[in-house]
Order: structure tokens, then sequence, then C-alpha cells
């Protein structure tokens, strides 16, 4: 397999994976612009060559959009080997590429959201357990950092106070989203439509910022699902799903 790093002076023309649709779709415009804005910020992209969902995103924790004390790491947004790609070893392609490349920029380690149990859109445990992470933190809601440090005596990342105890001071569904997402530009949208029409209490929180994000009452940020104050789920709703856990 052959693998291409995203730029932004590449970024119009290549497609991104977890969003393949043309530019013109909302969900790629939101993602690129995302992205643009954190190349900056040492974000990196590494992709598959073939259109499809095999990719890394990763990026220096100290700007990552996520409420961790990780200085000195490498915080992975995410990587996603799925459909046809799945069972070649692709994952361990991204992951080794990103451990090269991180020990090149002389970081302390990597990091990653998961939890006990697989959930969506978070890393399977099974796997960073094979390739040598451990949990060093965990929230109240099964959360989990995970590290792979490069040195015995590095310091464990942790998750800040705010994302420790997950909950807030809200009656209703209230949403916490970023663009980092590029299923949020489709469907937070019919989300917010779908609470208004059956007069669901709901409200969305559109993280725009670094220091918001890093700030948010969850470890997870591109998207976090609260009732009545108490966290529910990190799983992108759509107006079926949502009608569903509001009517239950």
């Amino acid at each position: 397999m052959e693998y291409i790093k995203v730029t932004k002076e590449n970024l119009e023309k290549e497609h991104i994976c977890c969003a393949i649709s043309n530019n013109k779709d909302i969900q790629v415009s939101s993602k690129k612009a995302w992205l643009s804005d954190r190349f900056d910020d040492g974000l990196v992209f590494l992709k598959s060559v073939e259109r499809g969902k095999c990719f890394i995103e990763y990026i220096p924790a100290e700007n990552a959009w996520n409420p961790i004390d990780a200085d000195g790491y490498m915080y992975i947004d995410c990587l996603w080997v799925s459909g046809s790609f799945k069972g070649h070893g692709y994952s361990n392609d991204l992951l080794g590429a990103c451990i090269e490349d991180s020990k090149e920029k002389c970081k302390k380690g990597l990091c990653i959201l998961s939890a006990a149990k697989k959930r969506p859109f978070l890393a399977d445990p099974k796997y960073l357990a094979h390739k040598g992470f451990s949990v060093c933190d965990e929230a109240d809601n099964g959360i989990q950092l995970w590290y792979l440090p490069f040195f015995s005596d590095a310091q464990k990342p942790k998750f800040k106070e705010c994302a420790k105890h997950p909950r807030i001071d809200e009656t209703g569904y209230v949403l916490y989203y970023t663009s980092q997402c590029p299923f949020n530009a489709k469907y937070v949208p019919i989300v917010e439509q779908t609470a208004k029409e059956h007069q669901i209490e709901f409200r969305s929180v559109h993280i725009e910022s670094k220091q918001a994000a890093q700030n948010a009452p969850s470890p997870i940020t591109t998207y976090a699902l609260f009732y009545n104050g108490d966290y529910l789920t990190n799983e992108q709703m759509n107006d079926a799903k949502f009608l569903k856990l509001a009517t239950r």
C-alpha cells in the first residue's frame, strides 16, 4: 500500500477518507476547513492513496482538541482502517509511521482514547494492548486514555479534572461537538430539526476553538451527548437513532 501525507498544499485535491464525497459536500468542506486550520499546530494526516477509510490523524498533545494533560506526547485523533482495507496490516503501517515520526520529533510517546470494550469511533482496546499501549487514566463514563511511552520514566498523560467526571448542569439533551468529525456537519442539523419537530428539549454546543475543547466537560469532544446532566454516548445520531433514544 502507498500512503500520502495530506497538507495545506494538496488538501483541496485529496480525498480525506472519512468523508469521500466531492468538495461541495458539506461534510467534506467542514472537515477540510478544520484540518486546514490545524496543520499549523502540527497536525499530520496520513492516508492510503486509494479512496476509502484507511488513515491516521495525529497532533502534538498540547494542541489536541481534548481535555488532557499530556505535554510532550503525540495525540492520535483517529486511526481508522475499515472495509476492504481491513486485515492487510495497514493499521500497523500507519501506526508505525506515526511512531517513527513522533520519535523523530522527540516526543515522549503516543496517547489515544479508547475504552475497556470497543465503542463506536474509538480505538479498539485489544489492538492497542497488542501494540504495547496501556491505560493511564479513566473518566467516570468509562472513556480511557491509553498511552505508549517511548521512555520508561515518561510521565503518564491524564485527563483534566473537567473531563474526569463528565457531567453538566442542564436539563434535556445537550450535545457538545466539533468539526473534527465530518459527519457532524450533516447530522447535527438533522437532529436539531428532529428535536424541534417533536418538541424535545435539545441544545447543541459547537466547540470552535482549541481552548474550548481543552476545557470541555467530556474526554471526547468530537461528539458527546448528555441528558439531564448525565453523559450518554459518543455515537453520532441520525433522526431515527435520536428519536429511538429520546422516546424509549
